[in-house]
């Protein structure tokens, strides 16, 4: 067991005054980026996304059924402009998280600031320890983003409890929040539909010319390349086969319907009646460092994008 450090004594952290420097009803003056380190994550492809997004002017609603880190729905909604977006996960305490900060940014910030304030291993094990559902909905969105932040690789897992199990991370100065930028995903969250639920919902909700981006747990390239821990439960074969149903639905719907995946053999043939495009792509979170680096992923389209090409 690792040996207790004393704590440093602390300024209490200054409270949140981000409404007295922005209205509420004011855009901030750059786009949101992701606040979570999350596996899979878009942010280094979405300047290639881009040549897949329907037309610009096209897209009034936008849903992201498994929006994770949500780079590609901050991407959209900057660069798409949709009227409105419905995000959904089965990732409840994600969910919380982002709803927390569309409601109650300050309570959220402040929350972080103390948390930043006592970071040691001390204090990250007695907040891994504490029930999610124990807390405020501020102290739960404050929780999930102070671990995703200081733990381990960046690496968001629970076990089959949903307990989040994740050692620390040997960080000396943890990055745990921005404030700018946590503010500008409140913008960037004003008027969307969050809610906690399974992919299959999209059906209940999703119109013709809806635009609708699927990025979900991937099917492994190998037999341990797979991670699907975000939840209690895992994605198996027959969610993926039940998902490629979905998205042959929405398409007869007139969605405007894009996936990603990896590049395997069986998601090929799951897809092979679309439109499908081959990218590079980095992972950068994996606890071995060697399986870090360049692999090929899928875009699945059921519509004829206007600038990709073809691999």
């Amino acid at each position: 067991m690792a040996a207790t450090r004393p704590q440093r004594a602390q300024e209490a952290p200054a409270p949140y005054a981000g409404r007295s420097r922005r209205s509420e009803g004011e855009e901030p003056n750059h786009p949101a980026s992701p606040f979570l380190k999350w596996a899979g994550g878009k942010s280094q492809l979405l300047t290639r996304f881009a040549t897949f997004y329907p037309p610009a002017g096209q897209v009034e609603r936008f849903i992201e059924p498994f929006v994770g880190g949500g780079a590609v729905f901050f991407h959209v909604k900057h660069v798409l402009r949709p009227k409105r977006c419905w995000l959904f996960d089965r990732n409840d305490e994600l969910i919380t998280t982002y709803k927390s900060l569309q409601n109650d940014l300050p309570a959220v910030l402040e929350l972080l600031a103390r948390h930043k304030s006592l970071h040691n291993e001390d204090h990250y094990y007695e907040v891994r320890a504490q029930r999610p559902e124990t807390l405020s909905e501020a102290a739960r969105a404050a929780r999930f983003i102070y671990l995703n932040k200081t733990c381990y690789n960046g690496l968001y897992r629970v076990n089959s409890r949903n307990e989040f199990n994740v050692p620390m991370g040997r960080y000396v100065r943890p990055g745990v929040y921005d404030t700018r930028n946590l503010e500008a995903v409140r913008a960037c969250l004003r008027g969307v539909k969050l809610e906690t639920r399974e992919f299959a919902h999209v059906l209940k909700v999703a119109r013709a010319g809806d635009f609708i981006y699927f990025d979900p747990p991937y099917d492994p390239v190998s037999g341990s390349a797979s991670f699907t821990s975000y939840t209690a439960h895992s994605f198996s074969r027959e969610d993926q086969e039940a998902l490629a149903e979905v998205y042959g639905a929405l398409g007869a719907r007139g969605c405007h319907v894009m996936l990603s995946n990896s590049d395997t053999p069986f998601v090929r043939r799951l897809y092979r009646a679309f439109d499908v495009h081959q990218v590079p792509a980095r992972r950068a979170i994996n606890t071995r460092a060697d399986r870090r680096g360049p692999v090929a992923e899928l875009v699945v389209l059921n519509y004829r994008p206007p600038r990709a090409s073809k691999r």
